[in-house]
């Protein structure tokens, strides 16, 4: 009778060899952990310190409590920053998703050429956004000869003020935002289609469905978790925009276009209200987090 032969166990690494494998890893992380720690989570702590502080430079600071956040919820400018911040928020995220929704569907596919279109349609997202808010800053010029009024002259519009005006000024940073975001939201929407089974659009097809029929309920299902993950970056992206109506409007004409990254840095680099605006910082932090928790929150809930 033959025996049948165990299978030889692998052999346990010894302690000190699992140990000196994290030790290793650990030190190659150390330099990327130090500068977050000096450049982000430091700074982070000392803001939230000095927020309960007035701020005087060479006077010593005045412990104020709660007062810069009272400030903060009660000053008509901060309510005017957080409303227009909402609104361009909410606006960038909707039209950069249904746009790049729109676009991935398009250039989806296997076709030689299209990684040229994708390549194309993605500079916008790696060029440097002072430089694209400077070139949009030139065409929104509210003269007759703006390049944007041109464009509109061609369609009979009349010419529009832009960043000029307190009505026009908001949208216009908006429509600039939705167009550098889309590229973005378009390769995540490329990424996600991907996943998508093949063998349900034929089944489909065989049974008479619709191409529109095809997008609702397969495509647009199978892409749900893309749309949380997008919806949480360019809500946060939308919350924290800076760059673009700094270099556009700063906040005018008359404060319309102001938004909560740009009145605090006013407050604190052009007033000297460190302390309020370390406020604004926070407020504009817990406002982030509680927005990301939340979106998890429904996707746990509705995946369940």
């Amino acid at each position: 009778m033959t025996s049948i032969p165990t299978p030889a166990r692998p052999a346990r690494r010894p302690p000190g060899v699992r140990w000196r494998g994290t030790l290793i890893a650990w030190l190659f992380l150390a330099p990327a952990l130090l500068l977050f720690l000096y450049f982000k989570f430091i700074p982070m702590f000392v803001g939230l310190w000095k927020s309960f502080f007035k701020v005087q430079t060479f006077l010593g600071d005045e412990w104020v409590g709660l007062e810069n956040y009272r400030t903060i919820l009660t000053d008509d400018e901060f309510a005017a920053a957080i409303w227009h911040s909402v609104v361009l928020a909410l606006g960038t995220t909707i039209g950069s998703i249904v746009l790049g929704l729109g676009f991935a569907l398009l250039i989806e596919g296997p076709a030689r050429y299209l990684w040229f279109v994708r390549t194309a349609a993605f500079l916008p997202v790696v060029t440097t956004m002072a430089a694209v808010a400077e070139v949009w800053r030139i065409m929104f010029h509210p003269a007759d000869s703006g390049m944007l009024n041109v464009i509109l002259g061609w369609g009979g519009i009349d010419p529009q003020p832009w960043l000029a005006s307190e009505d026009t000024s908001l949208w216009s940073i908006m429509l600039m935002s939705i167009w550098r975001g889309t590229p973005y939201d378009m390769m995540i929407f490329l990424a996600g289609l991907v996943g998508v089974d093949r063998t349900l659009y034929e089944a489909a097809a065989v049974d008479g469905a619709s191409t529109w029929r095809r997008l609702v309920h397969i495509t647009l299902p199978a892409l749900r978790p893309v749309f949380w993950i997008l919806f949480t970056l360019a809500a946060i992206r939308g919350l924290r925009v800076f760059v673009e109506v700094y270099v556009l409007t700063n906040g005018g004409p008359n404060g319309s276009s102001e938004v909560l990254m740009t009145l605090i840095y006013k407050l604190g680099f052009q007033s000297n209200e460190l302390g309020v605006a370390s406020a604004g910082g926070i407020v504009l932090f817990l406002a982030t987090l509680v927005l990301t928790v939340v979106v998890q929150m429904l996707r746990r809930r509705q995946a369940a």
